[in-house]
């Protein structure tokens, strides 16, 4: 074994700089004076509050567990945490004062997990999703800890409640297929809305200002997802379009407190963020300024007078933004957000287009190092599958470069980001083609002059550490190494390992484990792992229960039968993702020493 199975944070290659800590998922007070968010600076996601004319934050005391997710209660008396205990999937929900006090746990007990829809106007009522078997939208009391359960099914989450609690709006059904349904809280009767026109998914939606429409983000109609209106009293009738682009796929909505306008969030081709407001009751929609290439987190103070966004690049670390909602000029949260952070040594990335082995359009994004090409050159495989590669900040990236790698980030089919037939086409045997698509790069970059043939690697973590393991299989010789993170390695495995609502919302991606039996034992890693011959270094959450860490165990057992060279780095105290800044680290050091290595990156190479 080359890399111990359990490993702490190593020292880091000399001319690897650290990544600065990273400042996200901002939470406006209700007056816009204050604002929370998430930092890691401390080491591991927590609770800050700062003034947004303050030069410091106050770090408040949300326990040792990272913290996924922060909202400040419309009444201003409450912060609601989201929390992952090891790291793990399963989630919890606690509450505490802006101060620090009161703090205690509200939801995501025993063996369910809580994920935080928001508060209800005005008060202390937080609407939460609890999963376990089965899905539950729950309102819980964050004054009492009172509960009420307003419908239960599988593969349900609450998205919204009325303004008068007389209905709620539920989302339903699995990945890449979802549907909304209209809740009667009094009868517990359930209403499908929009047209089911056997294609596409409706991801998010609210409740309109009256109550009497509700608004939602599908691309159910059209190619590229936007944003409609249903006229509840009138729901047969074909949905309003309110906003849509011929260019850009809409991402995510943010609506102010009165439900009057909308912070857009718009997905350009690539993966270029742009952000535009809109006035619902007019219709117009106007552009602002975006002060990063990728945005996220938008979401607005309930007095309507503060908007807050996470910006990102590819030399810019995520960071909060402040944008004034009437004239839609952005400024910095942090004092010292700006030339000094953004100004950080870095490669900016060249969006490259390129052909399938099918003639599918593809693109992805290039980092070069100094200097003339050939490099040796690593592929990067994003997860989801429908995850989206961008231009954000990327740590592991840059210090591939750094070392001389030159490294390509493809959206190979069945990312998001290029419209619905895009993000479906690898369902079901259509993973074929997506891992026919990795091939497909190999064969760009070295036709291209990126690429030395021979010193070809391929890395990837979730779902990409899955399609590493698959290309390696599929195609024996054409990569030099590999790095597969938290990677599905069986699929039988998987669906027998991970959580019972991960497996049954996978379904209409990869496939039935019953059903689809032979298509899926035909697409699974294991079942011609006898093909990997290559050096190979398996990475995984300890207490990862999305994708057990068992799956890269079996890996490492078969490559050790065969004395094929390999290591084997589990972390401990993480999940599927790792929110540890130590853990990160470790994983993206040994990642980028494993490559180095196995490239043979030498003096010449780095110039």
């Amino acid at each position: 074994m080359e890399v111990p199975r359990r490993v702490r944070p190593v020292r880091r290659p000399a001319a690897v700089t650290p990544p600065p800590g990273e400042d996200f998922a901002p939470a406006p007070s209700p007056d816009g004076r204050r604002v929370a968010y998430l930092s890691d600076r401390a080491g591991t996601p927590a609770v800050w509050v700062r003034d947004v004319d303050a030069a410091e934050a106050v770090a408040l005391p949300s326990g040792d567990e990272p913290v996924l997710a922060v909202s400040w209660s419309p009444d201003g008396r409450w912060l609601a945490c989201v929390v992952a205990p090891g790291g793990a999937p399963r989630t919890e929900l606690w509450v505490l004062s802006p101060d620090g006090t009161q703090r205690r746990q509200v939801a995501g007990f025993g063996r369910r997990s809580a994920a935080l829809t928001g508060w209800l106007p005005g008060g202390a009522l937080l609407a939460v999703t609890e999963t376990a078997e089965r899905g539950a939208a729950v309102l819980v009391d964050a004054d009492t800890g009172h509960r009420r359960v307003l419908a239960e099914g599988d593969l349900l989450t609450l998205l919204d409640v009325s303004p008068d609690g007389g209905s709620a709006l539920l989302r339903c059904g699995p990945r890449n297929a979802r549907w909304l349904e209209l809740l009667d809280v009094a009868t517990g009767d359930r209403v499908r809305l929009l047209p089911d026109t056997g294609r596409g998914s409706t991801d998010q939606g609210w409740f309109g200002p009256d109550g009497m429409s509700v608004l939602a983000r599908t691309d159910a109609f059209s190619e590229l997802a936007a944003l409609v209106r249903v006229d509840l009293a009138r729901p047969e009738r074909a949905p309003t379009r309110l906003a849509a682009r011929p260019d850009a796929e809409l991402e995510h909505v943010a609506l102010s407190a009165d439900r009057r306008r909308a912070a857009l969030s718009w997905n350009t081709y690539g993966g270029r963020g742009e952000l535009s407001l809109l006035d619902l009751a007019s219709g117009v929609q106007r552009a602002v300024a975006a002060p990063g290439e990728v945005l996220d987190g938008a979401v607005f103070a309930a007095d309507g007078g503060l908007l807050c966004v996470t910006a990102q690049g590819p030399v810019q670390p995520r960071e909060v933004w402040l944008v004034d909602p009437v004239t839609g000029t952005p400024r910095p949260l942090r004092p010292d957000t700006g030339a000094a952070r953004t100004g950080d040594s870095g490669v900016a990335p060249q969006l490259v287009d390129l052909r399938a082995r099918d003639g599918l359009p593809l693109s992805g994004w290039l980092y070069r190092p100094p200097g003339p090409g050939p490099w040796p050159t690593a592929i990067s495989l994003h997860g989801g599958p429908e995850a989206q590669e961008r231009p954000g900040y990327n740590p592991l990236f840059q210090a591939l470069v750094a070392q001389g790698v030159a490294v390509f980030a493809p959206n190979v089919r069945g990312s998001s980001g290029f419209g619905r037939t895009f993000v479906a086409a690898d369902n079901l045997a259509g993973r074929y083609g997506a891992i026919a698509d990795v091939a497909a790069c190999a064969d760009h970059l070295i036709d291209s002059g990126v690429a030395i043939p021979g010193r070809l690697g391929c890395l990837g973590r979730s779902y990409g550490g899955y399609l590493v393991l698959a290309v390696l299989v599929n195609f024996p010789g054409l990569f030099a190494a590999g790095v597969a993170e938290c990677g599905i390695s069986d699929f039988r495995t998987f669906y027998a390992g991970t959580e019972p609502w991960i497996a049954a919302a996978a379904v209409s991606k990869y496939g039935d484990p019953v059903r689809d039996a032979d298509l899926l034992r035909d697409l699974s890693p294991m079942t011609r792992i006898d093909q990997l011959d290559v050096p190979l270094l398996l990475i995984h959450g300890a207490n990862d229960t999305n994708v057990p860490a068992g799956e890269s165990a079996q890996v490492a057992q078969a490559l050790a039968a065969r004395d094929v060279p390999h290591g084997h780095l589990v972390l401990t105290g993480e999940g599927h993702d790792f929110l540890a800044r130590d853990n990160a680290e470790a994983a993206r050091t040994a990642t980028t020493a494993w490559l180095t290595r196995h490239l043979a990156v030498t003096a010449a190479t780095l110039g």
